[in-house]
């Protein structure tokens, strides 16, 4: 299956996509994951990466549609693919329309994770981070340290990055409903879109979100 995620932020789709796409068999290709490989790589691609994000530019549309077609032409993505993070506006969706058809494919379904504005607030601001390690991450609501402000694991402090604070989810939700929202739309009129639930536990929405998709394919 072809598959592009979409959902706000705070929705889970990262880790979502990482069981789906062991659940599929199918390679979980993410935005994020794209430059930091081209960087690290020193490929052409990361190097103009690594220049607009050092300015402090956002990396234009080119760069990052052709990350995603260099890696969507490797072999472990011949038969599938599941894409979190791209495309993020309607010219890439367009972008990724064109490079399908070029190859004979196309998609088969965009699953879009929903869940409330106020609780992808209650997510994202209640998350804390250990400034010890920062994989050590907990939440004021739904997985509390022990001793507030203390990490469980190695006892270092815990804290509220900057890009999580109320303000700060909130501009991001205002982006992702001006930015990325519309391609929702997008794809709606090409009758693809999967809408579901992402409340609840990680399998319960995993369980969702492979009905749907079951569905979707039937």
């Amino acid at each position: 299956m072809r598959i592009v995620l979409v959902g706000p932020p705070g929705a889970g789709k990262g880790t979502q996509a990482a069981y789906l796409a062991k659940n599929l068999s199918i390679p979980h290709i993410s935005t994020g994951d794209l430059f930091r490989a081209n960087i690290s790589q020193g490929t052409d691609l990361g190097k103009q990466a690594r220049a607009y994000m050092d300015a402090g530019q956002l990396v234009p549309d080119e760069v990052t549609i052709a990350m995603a077609k260099d890696r969507m032409s490797q072999p472990d993505a011949v038969n599938g693919f599941l894409l979190d993070g791209f495309p993020r506006n309607v010219g890439q969706a367009e972008a990724l329309d064109a490079m399908l058809k070029d190859e004979g494919v196309k998609l088969d379904a965009v699953l879009d994770l929903e869940v409330p504005e106020d609780e992808v607030v209650k997510r994202i601001a209640g998350r804390r981070i250990c400034r010890n390690d920062s994989a050590h991450v907990f939440h004021v609501t739904y997985n509390p340290p022990k001793a507030e402000g203390v990490c469980d694991v190695c006892g270092g402090e815990l804290y509220q990055r900057d890009d999580d604070s109320e303000d700060t989810v909130r501009t991001r939700l205002e982006v992702y409903h001006t930015q990325t929202e519309p391609i929702i739309d997008y794809y709606r009129a090409q009758n693809l879109v999967v809408t579901i639930s992402a409340l609840g536990k990680v399998t319960e929405v995993t369980e969702r979100a492979m009905e749907a998709l079951g569905s979707e394919k039937a």
